[in-house]
């Protein structure tokens, strides 16, 4: 196959008839040169299959034209069939790509330091804008970027306020999983729980928490399992679960990663998630249609999460660093009935 040869700058300026400098304004819509011009440069450019050099016009802009997801790169959670990240960048790289904007991924390793890895992107001017994951409560990496005037939105809460974000609604699980399973006669009820310090960890306690208090069930700390939230870290949570002396008959999965683990360790010892112990997972995913029972669990369509997140994007960088409104969104999630949380035995 001939590969068509590229157009350039001096091909289009020779056949408008126009000097390089005018169809370089023209390109970048210059005000010392005519709307006309830019419109006959324009719609030649495009019928000779002309595109920019983009490195060079972001040298000279002092730009990358890139936005960066920093986030960490999980292995064994994604080993584990976690589809987060990749649905998400696929709806972000959607609205980002019309406006010229490429979406890189910032992945940070498990030796190395979150806020450290972030710091030298920033300082090397790897993208002119960050979408920042896995945010804690406490975060540094806050402070610094908006010390450092960048604009970004953090895929999560933090205490601190004075930034965007677009979050899932961790308090709403919660509340509806613990709404759930009380209508369904349960009492004690364990909630499977993340070992990290993300912010959402707590968000979901909090709201464990204060949702059994409403239904007038006092907080049993010795029913909170923190565990990786992979299928290993699923598996030692049921293990410690049928090991209590007095056995929860309900367990909240915090994080969906943790539901194959408990299954083939309930499996294990005999006994059938729903009937034998109720169980209530986090966001429904693919890999977990496979699971028998049917898992009771929370839909999200994070192609869409991602679309939002994208324009979330798109009005700070517009926003540069002004006094503009910020936009801080929880973003609902639906329930989905499956067979894994029945009434207790007996």
């Amino acid at each position: 196959m001939v590969r068509r040869q590229a157009v350039g700058i001096r091909d289009l300026a020779r056949e408008l008839g126009m000097s390089i400098s005018t169809v370089s304004r023209a390109m970048n819509a210059r005000p010392d040169v005519s709307p006309e011009t830019q419109r006959l440069v324009r719609e030649t450019a495009e019928r000779l299959g002309y595109t920019p050099n983009q490195s060079g016009r972001s040298l000279r802009q002092g730009t990358t034209d890139t936005v960066a997801l920093v986030m960490p790169t999980h292995t064994a959670r994604t080993e584990s069939g976690e589809t987060f990240f990749l649905n998400v960048s696929d709806g972000l790289q959607e609205v980002l790509s019309p406006r010229g904007l490429n979406l890189v991924i910032l992945p940070c390793g498990s030796a190395e330091q979150p806020d450290e890895f972030l710091f030298k992107a920033v300082d090397r001017h790897l993208a002119d804008a960050i979408v920042l994951a896995d945010t804690q409560r406490v975060d540094r990496r806050i402070d610094y970027l908006i010390e450092k005037k960048v604009p970004f939105v953090g895929l999560g809460r933090t205490e601190a306020g004075g930034y965007s974000w677009l979050d899932l609604d961790f308090e709403g699980v919660a509340a509806q999983s613990v709404d759930r399973l009380v209508g369904l006669g349960h009492r004690r009820i364990a909630l499977g729980t993340t070992d990290r310090t993300v912010n959402n960890t707590f968000l979901f306690l909090d709201s464990y928490r204060a949702s059994l208090e409403r239904h007038g069930i006092g907080y049993d700390p010795e029913l909170v399992i923190r565990v990786p939230d992979t299928r290993q870290g699923g598996y030692h949570l049921a293990a410690r679960l049928l090991a209590a002396p007095h056995r929860p008959t309900a367990v909240i999965l915090e994080q969906e990663t943790l539901a194959i683990g408990l299954y083939r360790a309930l499996a294990d010892a005999g006994l059938t998630p729903g009937r034998d112990l109720a169980v209530i997972g986090f966001r429904e995913n693919p890999v977990l249609d496979l699971l028998t029972p049917s898992l009771t669990c929370f839909r999200v369509s994070l192609t869409n999460y991602g679309r939002r997140l994208g324009h979330l994007v798109l009005a700070e960088m517009a926003r540069a660093g002004s006094a503009g409104p910020l936009t801080q969104e929880v973003w609902p999630m639906e329930l989905v009935s499956g067979d894994s949380d029945g009434a207790p035995l007996g």
